[in-house]
C-alpha cells in the first residue's frame, strides 16, 4: 500500500511538473504615438489591436495612442523608441529614410502597382527581409499598416501626362528620392515641411503638391487647388514599430501577442484605409476638384521617365533590395 501511495505521489508531481505553464501577462500599458487624428484608419488598426490584446492577455495589456504629433513628430518619436523611452510609434517609411536607409526603396516611384500588390509584398518574404534589418536601429517592425498611394494635385490646370508636369512647382517631402522623382518628371520639385503646405498653396508659392487621397481630403487640400491627377506614383506604407530595448524586456508571450494583435490591427486599418479613399475622393469632388484618372499609356511614360531614379538610389538603398523587390513583385505580374 505504501508503495501504491509513492508510486501514486510520483505520477502526480511528474504530471505537475509536464504541465505547460500558463501564459503570464503583466499589467502593461503600451503608449503609441502618431501623427494622424481623430477619425484616422490608424485608429481603427489601435482599436483592433487592443481588442486582440484584450482578449490574449485578459485584459492586462492594452495600447494607449497619443495623436496629432502630441509626444512628437514621427522621427522624434521613432528615435524616442531607438532609446527606450516610448514603446511604439506607426509612422510612414518616408521620414525614417535617415535612420535606415533601406526604407527609401518604398519611395520608388512606381514599384507598387495595386493595393494586393502591396499586401502581397508586405506581407511577404520581402516584407519580412525589410523588418529583419530594423532591429540594428533599434526598431522591431510589429506589421505593415498602409499610408496608400500618392497623386499628384496642382491650382494651374489638368495633368493628363507627363508634359502637363513641366515646370510646376511641386512641394515634395523633404526626401532625396521624391526630390530626385519630381525634378526627373521636369517639375520645379520643392522640399517642404508638411505644415507649410497650405499656406504656400494659398500665396501661390508652390503649384500644387503630391499626397495621399485621404491626407489631402483631411487638410483641404481642395480649397486651394482644383485638379487632382491620379499618378498612384508611390505607394507608401505605415510601419508600426515597437522600440527593441522595451521589447526585448518582454517576455516570450507578450512578445507575440503584440506581434499578433499587430497583424489583426493590420487587417482592419487596410480595410478601413482603402474605404476612407472611397470616401475622401467622393468628398473632394463634391467639393469641386476636378479628378483625372491617367491612361495606362501615360502612366507607362511616366514610370518610363523615372526609370534613372532607381540606379540613382540604389547605394543608397542596397542593389539586392531593390531587386528583391522588383524580382518579387515580376513573379506576381506573370
Amino acid at each position: 500500500m505504501k508503495k501504491l501511495l509513492m508510486s501514486l505521489a510520483a505520477l502526480a508531481a511528474s504530471t505537475v511538473i509536464a504541465a505547460p505553464a500558463k501564459a503570464e501577462f503583466r499589467e502593461l500599458t503600451i503608449r503609441l504615438s502618431s501623427g494622424v487624428g481623430e477619425g484616422h484608419p490608424v485608429v481603427t488598426g489601435v482599436e483592433a489591436m487592443n481588442a486582440c490584446l484584450a482578449d490574449k492577455s485578459g485584459g492586462a495589456m492594452k495600447v494607449q495612442a497619443f495623436l496629432g504629433g502630441a509626444l512628437g513628430g514621427d522621427m522624434q518619436a521613432t528615435q524616442s523608441l531607438r532609446t527606450g523611452t516610448l514603446e511604439m510609434v506607426v509612422t510612414a517609411t518616408s521620414p525614417l529614410v535617415g535612420i535606415a536607409p533601406v526604407l527609401g526603396v518604398f519611395d520608388l516611384p512606381f514599384l507598387i502597382g495595386t493595393e494586393t500588390e502591396a499586401d502581397r509584398l508586405l506581407d511577404g518574404k520581402f516584407g519580412q527581409m525589410i523588418s529583419d534589418k530594423l532591429p540594428e536601429h533599434d526598431l522591431v517592425n510589429l506589421a505593415y499598416w498602409e499610408n496608400g498611394f500618392r497623386n499628384v494635385a496642382n491650382s494651374k490646370h489638368q495633368v493628363t501626362s507627363v508634359d502637363d508636369l513641366k515646370g510646376l512647382k511641386i512641394r515634395v517631402m523633404q526626401n532625396n528620392i521624391y526630390l530626385d522623382t519630381f525634378t526627373t518628371l521636369g517639375t520645379n520639385a520643392v522640399p517642404m515641411a508638411g505644415g507649410e503646405v497650405f499656406s504656400a498653396l494659398e500665396t501661390h508659392a508652390i503649384d500644387g503638391h503630391e499626397n495621399t487621397i485621404p491626407g489631402l481630403d483631411a487638410s483641404k487640400m481642395y480649397e486651394v487647388q482644383k485638379y487632382l491627377s491620379l499618378t498612384a506614383h508611390a505607394y507608401s506604407p505605415f510601419l508600426v514599430l515597437y522600440s527593441k530595448p522595451l521589447f526585448d524586456k518582454l517576455n516570450a508571450e507578450e512578445q507575440a501577442a503584440v506581434k499578433d494583435c499587430a497583424q489583426v490591427g493590420a487587417k482592419a486599418q487596410r480595410e478601413a484605409s482603402r474605404k476612407s479613399a472611397v470616401a475622401s475622393l467622393a468628398h473632394i469632388k463634391e467639393e469641386g476638384m476636378e479628378v483625372v484618372t491617367m491612361t495606362p499609356e501615360e502612366i507607362a511614360r511616366m514610370r518610363e521617365t523615372v526609370a534613372p531614379v532607381y540606379e540613382n538610389h540604389k547605394s543608397t538603398i542596397g542593389a539586392d533590395v531593390i531587386e528583391a523587390a522588383v524580382s518579387e513583385l515580376a513573379q506576381m505580374r506573370q
